[in-house]
């Protein structure tokens, strides 16, 4: 059967890549453009007053960045509607006045007030500060006509975008006939930068007009990049006198909880310290005792019909922030080679994750004694040290962990215009005898379209922990080329048998893997008359082979044809090859008791995917599977309707069935996942989480009120709650508030 299909998509593929067809944007030499697009800031003696009316006289004095270019749709063509952008700066802070001009501003695409909101379905605006000069790394702010704030902290161009720094800054916006203003200060104290005086920055900002899904820039920024290119930012010169303040930041917070399960319930009260202090213009360190993440919203279930472990993210603030120094290697999977993917896709190692950190193998929170972190930029050096005590633990059946200290040194070095190599260190230390450790070097080089990485790694444990033969080391090599019309990556990973890394994630072991990516943009002219932006049919084949000679593991291919309207919305249809050579037998569906046997089996899985205008006030998503599955076969069945009736309300709920029959049984698997976001305004929000998973039979609740009662300090209240579906009777029930209170210096 999967002859015939491949060669029909293999058809369709070749009849829809015409070369004559390909897109072919306005001439702009990008290696030049930016020296253009100079802004000269303008010192402003008397008050600013944050309201978004930008009334002050200094701001009909200042220069004016104007005639944003379009990235997208139409590469290089001017912006439908022109955006204005002024800068001032006293002695505290850089002031950045925005007016982005819109013939229809009661067309305005405004989906959420919430902090961090998807800048992706907002009307919006953006700047990015590359405080350093150094072409890599920078601060990114966005906003949108309600007021709502997103920032994040990017390094490397993007490769690290740490979406969970927080920073102290303020925003005001007004809504008007001739568009929308906004007016946002930005402290010096929340950025890091050198001593020189004068200052230059690099400078780049975005307009992102929602709904004709389009993005321009002050400094033009081809397609297949994004903000985070700050190599093709603009600068903003002239600055004298800047003060980046003691940045001395102390956070305290108190806590008081009650935990029920049937027949007691214990109560707790709680003190806890955070302090962030700035030892150098470019360092920072950290340190956190008694530490609490109690108002983290839980983790998303997830069905598992593999035999290796489903990877779970990082949720935690603390370990979220600046986590991007600590990246070993690079990651070049999508999910199974594109949006619609596959249920329990490979995934790639990690060598280190935080989550090993304070968190049980379920998931259940380990308490945290204390912690240090020192990170940032020193020269042409990141640096990355986190040293944390994680206390005694003893779960509710009985396993007690020791108390364990975990350390992680990490250092960079940048080389040549965007390149750098590196080595990390990992050390869990137990109190008694046991102890993992892990070293590497790595190295990433980026020419242009073209990167090139790799990684050597190396665990050390003592014998009884890993016993047997086979190898104690990873290595990586892989590569990606991507202009705006062909894409072409891989790489080749091998994981020894006995790498042992305990502060990582290491889905396999004992194993070569070898990944190839092809895939083609199409963008024909006239594919706008029938609502159509582009096509990207593409392929991949992702290899294992077992490292002790037994030969292969797995082998997936991916062959998919999406399609991506003007509006955003998403269709893709596509067949998954499978093969997989099973040596012992594994569990598919514990709670039923169905496995699947030894031998080898080759099947298909077919599927289309369908995923609406998420700016929308109603869209969904829906994906339908059919096909063989091992020796038998699954039908999967996703639909998540979205309702966004305005900036206020979000809710979504997401239904996942798998209807599956094999020789060692046949169930169905149903989990559904609602969500409910209500934004009171842009400072005190309303989450709700509600779970049910059919293996399981349980109800689970995760509801979080919070309150941003001064700049990152915040009140909480969560909820937590299980309960058995059979007979509805309580598992646990646990009520948190909790207080945090930020003094800045």
């Amino acid at each position: 059967m999967q002859k015939p299909v491949l060669t029909i998509l293999a058809a369709l593929w070749a009849a829809g890549v015409p070369p004559a067809f390909a897109d072919d944007p306005a001439k702009i030499d990008y290696d030049t453009a930016r020296l253009n697009r100079k802004l000269q800031a303008t010192r402003v003696a008397g008050d600013i007053t944050l309201d978004g009316s930008l009334d002050e006289p200094a701001w009909l004095d200042a220069p004016v960045a104007r005639n944003f270019v379009q990235r997208d749709p139409l590469e290089g063509e001017p912006a439908t509607f022109d955006t204005e952008v002024r800068l001032l700066y006293d002695d505290e802070a850089l002031y950045v006045g925005v007016f982005a001009k819109d013939d229809e501003p009661g067309s305005l695409v405004v989906s959420d007030l919430k902090k961090d909101f998807d800048t992706a379905n907002s009307d919006g605006f953006s700047v990015i500060i590359d405080t350093f000069r150094d072409g890599r790394n920078g601060y990114h702010f966005s906003t949108n006509p309600a007021g709502a704030k997103f920032d994040s902290q990017v390094a490397n161009e993007g490769r690290e975008n740490n979406t969970n720094w927080d920073g102290i800054w303020d925003v005001q916006t007004r809504v008007t006939e001739q568009g929308w203003f906004a007016e946002i200060r930005i402290p010096f104290r929340t950025v890091k930068f050198t001593s020189d005086d004068p200052q230059t920055w690099g400078i780049n900002f975005r307009r992102r007009l929602r709904r004709l899904n389009e993005d321009s820039f002050w400094a033009p920024v081809p397609r297949i990049y994004d903000i985070e290119r700050v190599s093709m930012a603009g600068s903003v010169d002239g600055m004298q006198g800047l003060r980046p303040g003691k940045n001395i930041r102390v956070k305290p917070y108190a806590l008081a909880s009650a935990n029920t399960v049937p027949g007691t319930t214990d109560d707790d009260y709680d003190l806890g310290l955070d302090v962030k202090y700035g030892v150098t213009s470019g360092l920072t360190w950290d340190f956190t005792v008694n530490t609490d993440f109690s108002q983290v919203e839980a983790d998303e279930q997830q069905i598992n019909l593999s035999r290796f472990n489903l990877f779970f993210p990082e949720k935690r603030d603390f370990f979220l922030e600046n986590s991007g120094i600590f990246q070993f290697g690079v990651s070049d999977r999508t999910g199974g080679g594109g949006v619609g993917g596959r249920q329990n896709a490979a995934a790639d190692m990690l060598l280190f994750h935080s989550r090993r950190i304070g968190l049980s193998d379920n998931g259940d929170a380990i308490p945290i004694l204390a912690g240090t972190r020192l990170t940032g930029r020193q020269g042409a050096y990141s640096v990355g040290v986190l040293s944390i005590q994680q206390r005694e633990y003893e779960s509710a059946q009985g396993f007690v962990t020791p108390s364990t200290n975990f350390t992680a040194l990490r250092l960079r070095r940048d080389l040549l215009a965007n390149s750098d190599i590196g080595a990390v260190l990992l050390n869990k230390e137990e109190n008694g005898a046991g102890y993992n450790r892990v070293a590497g070097i790595d190295a990433n080089f980026r020419f242009g379209f073209l990167n090139l990485n790799g990684y050597v790694a190396k665990t050390f444990s003592p014998q009884a922990t890993q016993p047997g033969s086979g190898g104690d080391t990873a290595m990586r090599g892989s590569f990606n080329y991507q202009n705006r019309v062909w894409q072409f990556r891989g790489h080749f990973n091998g994981i020894g048998e006995r790498f042992n890394d305990e502060m990582g994630f290491v889905p396999r072991q004992g194993v070569n893997n070898t990944l190839l990516y092809t895939g083609y943009t199409w963008r024909a002219p006239w594919f706008r008359k029938i609502g159509l932006r582009e096509t990207r049919p593409h392929w991949q084949m992702d290899i294992y082979q077992r490292q002790n000679g037994e030969g292969l593991e797995s082998r997936y291919q991916d062959f998919h044809w999406p399609f991506t309207f003007n509006n955003s919305a998403f269709i893709e249809i596509g067949v998954n090859p499978n093969l997989e050579e099973i040596r012992t037998p594994f569990s598919i569906n514990t709670a039923r008791g169905v496995r699947v046997l030894p031998g080898r089996y080759d099947f298909n899985e077919y599927f289309v995917l369908w995923r609406g205008n998420t700016s929308a006030p109603f869209s969904f998503e829906a994906r339908y599977s059919n096909g063989e599955f091992y020796d038998g076969y699954r039908r999967g069945y996703t639909f998540g309707p979205i309702f966004r009736p305005n900036e206020r309300l979000n809710a979504a709920v997401n239904l996942q069935v798998n209807d599956i029959e094999v020789s060692g049984g046949a169930f169905v698997s149903k989990l559904v996942t609602s969500r409910v976001n209500f934004n009171f305004n842009t400072k005190m929000f309303v989450n709700a989480l509600l779970q049910y998973n059919t293996d399981s039979r349980q109800w689970s609740s995760n509801l979080r009120f919070n309150i941003i009662h001064r700049p990152l300090s915040d009140f909480f209240f969560v909820y937590n709650e299980r309960r058995d579906e059979r007979s509805g009777d309580l598992i646990n029930r646990a009520l948190v508030a909790k207080m945090t209170y930020l003094v800045a210096f």
